[in-house]
């Protein structure tokens, strides 16, 4: 392979004004943390770019790690030159010739970030576009629209020459959006949710509700990979907090009407999650909830069910097609671990007609007749399970026979 550097672009990071620094240096953290696996890699951060000299390591699976990186716009493939017109030609021919077009058109796009290089932007053009003609052949000029665009970057440490460029992740890097705990049900939305939460640069804290032995182990394991599957994007770790709930599903299903079980059933987990984001120093709720998917998604019972935290809840689903929430779970590699038939607390004890348009007054009312309620949630707090899951460490599966 020709190329000897990757040019990795910022996203929305260049508007970000007196935050940008910060955000940049974020950026640099987390690549310099995924790509730790690769010793011959060297990174240099500049002023609006990341560029990693490859050193022999081979570019594809680089590439492919840095796309899973939020903050990302896009990874060039890249040359490096001296600061030196006649080097940029050379290489710019070398690189147009390893994009394999024998035919058709391409443009030049010049950028002169050292000013004290003796050809601005627009002359670069020229010079470099002008040289690529007289030593190809069948190859023509489109401004417009090119097959090739050859972009040349002037930097203070050389000029870096790419013809090909990989589309990033885009959003904003892990960890300057503070900290979320994200609902984590096992089904195919509330991952997905995960993942478009930390796209705008949130950590996320999972937490599932389980409830034996009316959920299985299996069922818990499954919550175990996709988190382990999340860990991709994270930049690092992710905490799972598994909740005990069997004694609280018990109850409710004791005391409270069956039409009315659900509703209760989620402000219940609202209060344990809340409680969680505090003692975990987390400042919002995530979860996977589409408005008019299932009867515990409808508007009246967000706002029945809502009523018992004042924490924000981010619900990056709500308006999406069930089709557009599968697609992105394809495309993240949750989608094979979300369908596994194993059943979660949420399918468990299912009423058969649940009410779509619940009270609030008469949520508060059925509640009262769980006279421990706040015992309950308490003792449900101080007994969570915690398990730290990393990326690129496989979990063990403490369940393997049950499969």
């Amino acid at each position: 392979m020709l190329y000897d550097h990757l040019v990795v672009r910022y996203g929305e990071l260049s508007l970000k004004g007196k935050n940008r620094r910060h955000f940049e240096s974020q950026l640099f953290v987390t690549v310099k943390r995924k790509l730790r696996q690769y010793d011959k890699l060297k990174m240099a951060k500049l002023f609006d770019r990341i560029v990693v000299e490859l050193n022999g390591e081979p570019h594809e699976p680089v590439v492919k790690a840095l796309q899973d990186i939020f903050g990302i716009h896009s990874i060039s493939l890249a040359l490096r030159a001296e600061n030196d017109l006649a080097e940029i030609q050379k290489a710019a021919l070398l690189a147009l010739k390893e994009a394999m077009i024998q035919k058709g058109t391409f443009k030049v796009t010049g950028k002169r970030s050292l000013k004290s290089f003796p050809v601005n932007s627009m002359q670069l053009n020229r010079e470099v576009g002008g040289y690529l003609l007289e030593h190809t052949d069948g190859l023509t000029v489109d401004v417009h629209n090119p097959d090739v665009n050859v972009k040349v970057e002037v930097k203070d440490t050389g000029t870096y020459i790419s013809c090909q460029t990989y589309e990033g992740a885009g959003g904003l890097p892990i960890g300057v959006g503070g900290k979320a705990m994200l609902m984590l049900s096992g089904g195919i939305d509330s991952p997905v949710a995960g993942y478009l939460t930390m796209k705008r640069g949130v950590r996320i804290e999972g937490v599932h509700f389980h409830s034996p032995p009316f959920t299985s182990e299996r069922a818990k394991q499954k919550v175990v990979d996709l988190t382990q599957e999340l860990t991709r994007y994270s930049g690092g770790k992710i905490k799972l907090h598994i909740v005990p709930f069997t004694t609280i599903q018990q109850t409710i299903k004791d005391k409270i009407p069956a039409s009315y079980s659900m509703t209760i059933m989620r402000r219940v987990m609202l209060r344990i999650t809340e409680k969680l984001a505090e003692n975990n120093h987390a400042m919002a709720i995530a979860n996977g909830e589409n408005l008019g998917q299932v009867a515990s998604q409808t508007m009246h019972s967000m706002y029945a069910i809502n009523e018992v935290t004042n924490m924000p809840i981010l619900r990056p689903v709500i308006t999406m097609d069930k089709q557009e929430i599968m697609n992105i779970s394809h495309k993240i590699g949750t989608y094979d671990i979300s369908i596994r038939p194993y059943e979660d607390c949420c399918t468990i004890f299912l009423p058969s007609a649940p009410k779509t348009k619940p009270k609030r007054d008469k949520a508060i009312w059925f509640e009262k007749n769980i006279e421990n309620l706040e015992e309950l949630v308490e003792e449900a707090v101080q007994n969570v399970e915690t398990i730290i899951l990393e990326e690129g460490k496989t979990t063990e599966n403490t369940f393997e026979d049950l499969f």
